[in-house]
């Protein structure tokens, strides 16, 4: 009597525990795989890239010069270079706002190690408290090294704050992190042929 009357409770517990889940898997914000972490009601994402190869003839006609193609979206960056033999897809950091973002056609103009910062006269605006310049170092928002564009003000450059990854998190530029840039400085070239979409 007493192993039917616990097999009995426990049929009426699993029951309760299966109906109790299915009951908060439908309340918005709380999570789907079984977990009772709470998840933000927001559909939208803070920091998640979307790591999916692609090819660059849509992007691009030629690779000349190697091809990188930021996709500001899915926060990803990938890179072909010139006889096509390297891909790299990177996750990116990108601009906070759509009135910061920059798409379009443009190139890499110049490259520096260990660049020095200096916010634009509109960041300043927003943000009056910011240093004028920042020099090389770990307090450097644009980490260890930068790909200058043929737009004013903005760069592809690395981040000693690896949180921003990810993110919409720039006031402008696009952010890798630090060993990414590094190894991108070394594929690209002055000339290196990008597009933001």
């Amino acid at each position: 009597m007493k192993t039917v009357r616990a097999i009995n409770l426990n049929r009426r517990t699993l029951l309760g525990a299966a109906t109790a889940g299915l009951a908060m898997s439908a309340v918005p914000g709380f999570a789907q795989d079984g977990s009772t972490e709470f998840e933000p009601q927001s559909t939208t994402r803070n920091n998640i890239s979307s790591f999916r190869m692609l090819d660059w003839q849509p992007y691009f006609s030629d690779t000349k010069n190697g091809a990188v193609l930021v996709d500001t979206r899915s926060r990803a960056l990938h890179f072909w270079s010139e006889d096509q033999s390297t891909y790299k897809l990177y996750p990116t950091s990108v601009p906070l706002t759509d009135d910061l973002t920059r798409l379009g056609r443009t190139e890499i103009t110049k490259k520096v190690v260990g660049p020095t910062w200096r916010p634009t006269p509109e960041m300043k605006k927003r943000n009056p408290e910011w240093p004028d310049v920042v020099g090389p170092g770990p307090e450097n928002p644009m980490g260890t090294h930068a790909l200058h564009l043929s737009w004013t003000y903005y760069r592809i450059h690395g981040t000693h704050d690896t949180r921003k990854i990810g993110r919409r998190s720039s006031n402008g530029c696009v952010g890798l992190y630090n060993e990414h840039i590094a190894q991108l400085f070394e594929l690209t070239k002055v000339g290196t042929q990008v597009l933001l979409i």
